[in-house]
């Protein structure tokens, strides 16, 4: 079926690119990619680039917020607090009440930095009492567990609906915006809170590493040399209000999850064929409608070799396309969320993002990966995201006429 276009009455996002839309708009007009080299404390042996936020380690939540505490939670907190999208939210309290506005937020690692640090201390300290304060109920409900960073979402913007968190790695704040339409469409809720929040942690760093997925460069996707992903931190939300006005809504939605393997895609891009043909039937457009793709685009050989594949399927050649993890770096359970409002902000600027260091297509790609930025007429755009476990998702965005 169809489904009833959501409005995207507001939205507001933080990453290595700065704080704020105004902020990343600049950083992605002026090719100013927000990668740095490996200075995250925790992890400094990694011999890597980052897309850190700086500024998180001194952050401070409010007084009444302090059992929150940890660094997903200040990346939260800051994200909200830019692009005036708190005082959007209470305007859509007051439309539809507290209790009707739903929050859903994606996230691959919650907390755990606060919990990895907690046992690096007491070990070291060779303080069992330490170890304990981690294993306490209230460290673990308010600062590790998933549904942590959706309390504190529905907590800061004074909410009182339903609420819920969604962890599928790197699809999970892509996910979100299916989540609350599904829930809007069923009558659960009338608008919903949706984003995603993932910073920077050692699992994620040291997991990657093992992997022999970093790159010791910034992030190159599509380029014919890539070498590896570059993992950055960030936050986005956005609100979906079907009785507000906006320029651009989201019109379309395609899941799936192939189940191939636990790390690797399906080798011949069956899941995210799914996910993409499911968004385009959802949203009633065609393929050749599609003015803008936002590729997944890691940067890891075989994930670009294989988003590519499964784009030339559904798309063909045509469609302009291209990955803006070159300036974010790959932001694991924000990236959904963080790449949709790119696809957002593509078609309210009348502007498409280029692939930055991307400095020669990788002559086997069949797409046509758009390597510099440059102004376009767009009417729909397309943002994938493709998680660890062939957790899929596609989403598509069109202008309001």
């Amino acid at each position: 079926m169809v489904m009833t276009a959501l409005p995207v009455a507001a939205s507001t996002l933080v990453n290595a690119c700065g704080m704020g839309w105004a902020n990343v708009r600049c950083a992605l007009r002026e090719d100013t990619g927000g990668l740095r080299r490996n200075d995250f404390e925790p992890a400094l042996a990694l011999d890597t680039w980052i897309g850190r936020i700086a500024g998180l380690e001194d952050a401070a939540l409010p007084s009444a917020l302090a059992h929150f505490d940890c660094r997903n939670h200040r990346l939260a907190l800051a994200c909200l607090e830019q692009d005036s999208f708190g005082d959007a939210v209470r305007a859509a309290s007051t439309r539809h009440g507290k209790e009707r506005i739903g929050v859903f937020v994606g996230t691959s690692t919650s907390g755990i930095l606060a919990t990895e640090l907690a046992y690096r201390e007491g070990r070291r300290a060779g303080d069992a009492s330490t170890i304990d304060a981690v294993l306490s109920p209230s460290f673990y409900r308010y600062r590790h567990s998933m549904f942590a960073v959706s309390e504190f979402v529905r907590t800061r913007l004074d909410l009182r609906g339903p609420a819920m968190t969604v962890s599928t790695a790197c699809s999970s704040s892509a996910k979100v915006f299916a989540q609350a339409a599904r829930a809007i469409a069923a009558g659960v809720c009338d608008a919903a809170v949706v984003g995603g929040v993932d910073s920077l942690a050692l699992s994620t760093l040291y997991g990657f590493h093992s992997l022999g997925l970093l790159s010791r460069q910034p992030c190159r996707p599509f380029d014919a040399e890539r070498d590896g992903i570059s993992i950055g931190e960030a936050a986005g939300f956005a609100l979906l209000d079907p009785a507000a006005e906006s320029t651009v809504s989201l019109v379309g939605f395609g899941e799936s999850c192939d189940a191939y393997h636990m790390s690797s895609p399906h080798p011949e891009g069956a899941g995210a064929i799914t996910a993409m043909r499911d968004a385009l039937t959802c949203a009633g457009v065609a393929p050749d409608a599609i003015d803008y793709l936002n590729l997944h685009g890691t940067a890891s050989r075989a994930n670009d070799e294989i988003e590519d594949l499964a784009v030339a399927a559904v798309l063909g050649a045509g469609a302009p396309a291209g990955s803006t993890k070159g300036w974010t770096g790959h932001t694991l359970g924000a990236a959904g969320v963080t790449e949709a409002l790119f696809a957002v902000m593509a078609l309210e600027d009348g502007w498409l993002p280029g692939t930055l260091n991307c400095r020669t297509v990788d002559p086997r790609m069949q797409c046509r990966i758009e390597s510099a930025s440059r102004p376009a007429v767009l009417r729909y755009t397309m943002s994938n995201s493709f998680g660890f476990g062939g957790n899929n998702c596609t989403l598509v965005f069109g202008v309001n006429t």
